[in-house]
């Protein structure tokens, strides 16, 4: 392995103006990616209005996206060693623009799910480029660590910024202009792109192993599946085994990256004291954060029977606990405060967070805004320092395989928050809906508030109050198990990361 092109920093050389200029620009596909993922939030009323999605078509418009950009993340980081990350970058821009165009003009579920899973493609080209640029800008642990906090701060910031666009747009026009705001972003991009932001890649990468690409998604994919169907459905057959042929491909894709001699993610990489914890407990907290959003914004719209503005404007709030996170967590490991108890810390905040939301009723607006924001606080505070530990572990010339592993990991972890989490809240509200009422109603409580506006006078509103009661009680399942599941990581937290003590950019060097 070699370290990527001269046009990097030094080892430990502080990064100027031009680099922190760069890192602005940076931001654009980060922000734009991070949107993606919410920007349906508060439009999918008017989507399933206009294109009458079923409850399973409802979910995998919301999914197909993160699964796209999990299955290809690795696929995409290593490409990007390869031909240059700055190269990489500018294309997945061009083709998120035009996917982007594409999902705005959608006229069926097919063809928005279908396009949601071309924006998954371009967004997977720009994930990696983005932290892969940063670990080679920014050789100084210090000053990396600062960007990766303000990374941390973008993407969280862009997924509240997703849900606000999405409520103004959608009060104002219909639901496709949530996916054409990208193009300016992106365009300015374009322009800019070339002009500020460094080219880099390792210049002895080997041949691109081509045989992993479709393992990697063979892998992912078929997993993600079984995972969603199961608890709404039940144990059949058909998602079992979906589920086992998943990790039959898991075990070839993983065999095959011990084996090849060029792999798309180097089985080195681990070598580094603390990557792989970082992976892990980075997909906990990224499955923590995507899994609770997806209730909370249906909360504010379809519950409290607010305007898409009105949800946007109030879905800001949780941000304001957000934007200081990530940097008392830095100062605090600088201090010397052992990283293992910050991230723990940081677990059992969001786990109270979580805890919020399992005492929230169908008038709880304040409860659920501040279950939200105490849940993000401390989700930030885990993803800012696993960031930072991993891209410290590794060598710059692997810097897109490796960041293209931890992104692999929180867009799966995100994917299946929404998806189990989702499915529970799902599985809870079709139990609680009682029984007899139209299809629609017992798929989506946006189903049953849109029958029962068809209904007349009392039995509209009893059917309204019905889906709404049954539609909380299934956040609250979810939110327990939420919980549940982040106390079991911040006690992982504290027993694989008590040990790890990394000097910085000199242990990702050893490995080179």
């Amino acid at each position: 392995m070699t370290n990527s092109t001269s046009t990097t920093p030094a080892p430990g050389a502080l990064a100027g103006r031009r680099e922190w200029t760069a890192l602005g620009v940076l931001m654009l596909p980060l922000l734009l990616v991070s949107m993606d993922v919410s920007v349906l939030y508060f439009a999918i009323p008017s989507i399933s209005a206009d294109l009458e999605p079923s409850g399973t078509q409802q979910l995998w418009i919301f999914d197909i996206y993160a699964f796209v950009l999990a299955g290809l993340l690795m696929t995409m980081g290593s490409l990007g060693d390869r031909i240059g990350r700055r190269k990489l970058l500018l294309f997945g821009a061009a083709a998120f623009g035009t996917a982007s165009v594409i999902a705005a003009y959608a006229n069926s579920p097919e063809t928005l799910i279908a396009a949601r899973a071309l924006l998954g493609i371009g967004g997977a080209t720009l994930m990696p480029s983005t932290m892969a640029i940063i670990r080679t800008m920014f050789t100084d642990p210090g000053q990396r660590a600062k960007a990766i906090g303000l990374w941390s701060g973008v993407m969280t910031g862009g997924i509240a910024l997703g849900s606000v666009m999405s409520g103004v747009l959608v009060e104002y026009f219909w639901w496709g202009s949530v996916f054409l705001v990208n193009l300016p972003a992106m365009v300015l991009l374009l322009v800019l792109g070339p002009i500020l932001l460094p080219e880099s890649k390792n210049p002895e990468p080997g041949r691109f192993d081509l045989l992993s690409v479709p393992l990697s998604m063979a892998a992912v994919l078929p997993v993600i599946y079984g995972i969603k169907e199961i608890p709404s459905d039940g144990w059949k057959l058909e998602y079992v085994a979906s589920i086992v042929v998943g990790l039959v491909f898991t075990a070839l894709f993983i065999h095959r990256q011990r084996t090849a001699k060029s792999p798309l993610i180097s089985p080195a990489l681990f070598r580094g004291r603390g990557f792989a914890p970082a992976v892990v407990l980075n997909l906990i907290s990224s499955f923590g954060m995507m899994g609770s959003a997806y209730f909370t914004t249906q909360y504010l719209q379809s519950v409290l029977g607010k305007s898409s503005m009105e949800a946007a404007l109030w879905a800001l709030l949780p941000t304001v606990l957000v934007g200081v996170a990530a940097p008392v967590a830095a100062q605090l490991v600088q201090k010397g405060v052992h990283r293992a108890h910050v991230v723990s810390a940081g677990f059992v905040t969001a786990a109270c967070g979580y805890g919020l939301l399992t005492l929230a009723g169908t008038d709880s607006m304040w409860l659920v805004l501040a279950g939200a924001g105490v849940l993000a606080a401390g989700i930030v505070t885990v993803m800012s320092q696993m960031m930072d530990l991993a891209l410290g572990t590794v060598p710059v010339g692997n810097a897109g395989a490796a960041s293209s592993l931890l992104e692999t990991g929180a867009e799966f972890g995100g994917a299946l928050g929404m998806a189990v989490l989702g499915s529970i809240g799902t599985a809870v509200y079709r139990h609680d809906i009682p029984s007899g009422v139209p299809a629609p109603a017992h798929e989506t409580l946006g189903g049953a508030l849109a029958v029962a506006e068809q209904l007349p006078g009392s039995a509209g509103q009893a059917l309204a109050t019905a889906a709404r009661e049954a539609f909380t009680s299934g956040m609250q399942a979810a939110a327990i198990a939420g919980a549940v599941l982040l106390l079991g990581a911040a006690v992982l937290a504290t027993t694989t990361l008590r040990r790890v003590h990394v000097r910085e950019a000199e242990a990702a060097e050893s490995l080179v």
